[in-house]
């Protein structure tokens, strides 16, 4: 390795180690450690990792790249040791992985890799991990929101889950912006509530509220056993200190990371703790989604007026019949709905409610393209556009639950 700095005879230190069984195997990782790092980089076997990191020549590591794919699964302890040696010494762990179980995964993330990325690598993914690993963490370092949120217990809150039955339909327009109106209907004493986005992989909740996306969220979801009140808290985000966010994860993560019984975790201890709890649920059906729609009170389910969303509600009926699952709790939301003129669009509403063998009582209104922009902004549409239609039609429905809400605690 030629140096880096003035002097053209010292070696130039190495900041960054692939540790794989043949790093060959892996050209796209030696294409990217060489375009982002130069020659300040080496490679290493695994039997060679652990005595490197004690060695003088890895003072300035700032990182290794775990290469493993699935010839390397029945040396998850091995692995695992190396990940403890690196954590021990400060060294950052980026796991690349190709055709390895969600189960090997979930234990190594859980070991304490820092970064995950699956291979073949994502244009650019391995330098945004590099960039993250290298950066401090602004949610850290501003106070108090280092502090996690202080959590009151003794609570048994709503569950309502919000999914979208065809991409785009709105579910997590409808989960952020009704989140926000609970807190907001009740000015004398607002609910607590907590927004939890599970879509793992491209969750959008923290974009759409503009937050930052925790590392204790991974860490969290890595080891749900040891979860209480105290870690839920240090991984929630507040927001205008009205309401509490458990965003998705900053890395993608396979969605069936989680277990059932890791969701039927998160949810106990998240109705523990608040009033209200708005799950965000991913656009696919997965292992935990039982979970949710069995704990839930109150699942949405948004549709459009479209041949998709008619087609895929009929397929969800077949799914959740054919498992004696609850079809009947789902709420099925028309978002976009024809306006109160268009009679032929309200007779076409009323052929596929007819034909679906559901109901469309909630409809909600196009908001048109300022709906979008409160998104990328970073703000509900109460901040944003308080008249809009479509806000008008959350809150009614924000208020409707707060009263159902009620009076059942009255009845109770």
């Amino acid at each position: 390795m030629t140096s880096t700095s003035a002097s053209a005879t010292d070696p130039a230190p190495i900041v960054a180690c692939t540790v794989s069984r043949d790093v060959q195997n892996f050209d796209l990782l030696i294409e990217d450690m060489e375009a982002i790092l130069g020659e300040s980089w080496g490679d290493l076997g695994f039997d060679e990792a652990l005595p490197f990191l004690g060695q003088p020549d890895a003072a300035h590591l700032e990182f290794i790249a775990m290469a493993i794919d699935a010839i390397d699964e029945p040396d998850i302890a091995k692995l695992g040791k190396i990940i403890a040696g690196a954590k021990a010494r400060g060294v950052k762990i980026v796991l690349i992985a190709e055709d390895v179980t969600p189960s090997a995964l979930h234990q190594l993330l859980r070991l304490g890799a820092d970064e995950f990325i699956p291979y073949p690598l994502p244009e650019g993914e391995l330098a945004a991990a590099v960039e993250r690993i290298r950066r401090p963490d602004p949610v850290l370092q501003a106070a108090p929101q280092a502090q996690g949120v202080k959590l009151k217990g003794d609570g048994d809150g709503v569950l309502i889950a919000v999914q979208s039955l065809a991409g785009g339909a709105g579910a997590s327009t409808l989960a952020s912006n009704l989140a926000y109106e609970l807190v907001s209907v009740s000015k004398d004493k607002p609910p607590r509530v907590c927004l939890i986005d599970l879509g793992l992989q491209f969750g959008s909740i923290a974009t759409y509220l503009d937050l930052p996306r925790r590392e204790s969220v991974l860490e969290l979801l890595s080891d749900t056993e040891s979860m209480d009140g105290d870690s839920f808290g240090q991984a929630l985000v507040s927001f205008e200190d009205k309401m509490q966010v458990f965003t998705s994860p900053a890395d993608i993560l396979p969605l069936d990371m989680l277990s059932p019984t890791d969701v039927q975790r998160l949810l106990d201890v998240a109705r523990e703790h608040f009033d209200y709890v708005i799950i965000d649920m991913p656009g696919t059906l997965v292992n935990w989604t039982e979970t949710v729609l069995t704990e839930a009170q109150v699942y949405f389910a948004m549709v459009e007026l479209d041949m998709r969303s008619a087609q895929n509600t009929l397929r969800l009926k077949k799914a959740l019949m054919s498992e004696d699952l609850p079809f009947d709790k789902l709420r099925f939301i028309l978002n976009r709905a024809p306006k109160f003129t268009d009679l032929q669009g309200k007779a076409r509403v009323k052929r596929m409610a007819d034909s679906l063998g559901i109901a469309l009582d909630v409809q909600f209104p196009d908001g048109g393209k300022v709906v979008m922009q409160a998104c990328d902004h970073g703000q509900p549409l109460a901040n944003h556009a308080a008249k809009n239609p479509l806000r008008k039609e959350i809150s009614k429905l924000a208020a409707n639950l707060l009263a159902l809400g009620n009076s059942d605690a009255e009845a109770a």
